[in-house]
């Protein structure tokens, strides 16, 4: 009896560790400086694909702002509650990455690919920016919020 609570309490805390390895949920974003905490994203899933809008900007002075240099349908959107990250979807060969969307960066208006890794049991997100190939591009570590 003992041997199957503890093999229902193991599998239990699998499971719970493995649903916290997903990258829906809200994040705090670090400016690539490493310190500066700059908004909450917020990715969900739908259709096995996940997005991410911007649900908070902690500079206060930006809270109006709108993308003036996006160059798509995101153009002169306010920044608050913009689709920043889309149609990124589970990777077959590695249960750990998402990929093949794309993010787009605010400040200057420009679209990536983009590659999303859970890391430290879903507490971290690393969230790779690129042109080309994955190696070409920049990585922050977002911190998991809910």
């Amino acid at each position: 009896m003992k041997r199957t609570i503890a093999m229902w309490a193991l599998a239990l805390g699998v499971s719970a560790a493995w649903a916290q390895a997903s990258p829906v949920g809200v994040w705090k974003t670090i400016d690539d400086d490493g310190k500066t905490e700059k908004s909450l994203v917020r990715i969900t899933e739908a259709g096995g694909q996940l997005s991410g809008r911007i649900e908070t900007l902690f500079d206060a002075s930006k809270k109006d702002s709108v993308c003036e240099k996006c160059s798509d349908e995101r153009k002169d959107k306010k920044l608050q509650g913009l689709t920043i990250l889309r149609n990124v979807t589970k990777q077959a060969d590695d249960e750990s990455l998402w990929a093949g969307g794309d993010i787009l960066d605010p400040n200057n208006g420009k679209v990536y690919k983009v590659r999303l890794r859970p890391i430290e049991d879903g507490k971290k997100l690393e969230v790779r920016g690129y042109i080309g190939m994955p190696m070409l591009g920049r990585t922050q570590t977002w911190i998991r919020v809910e």
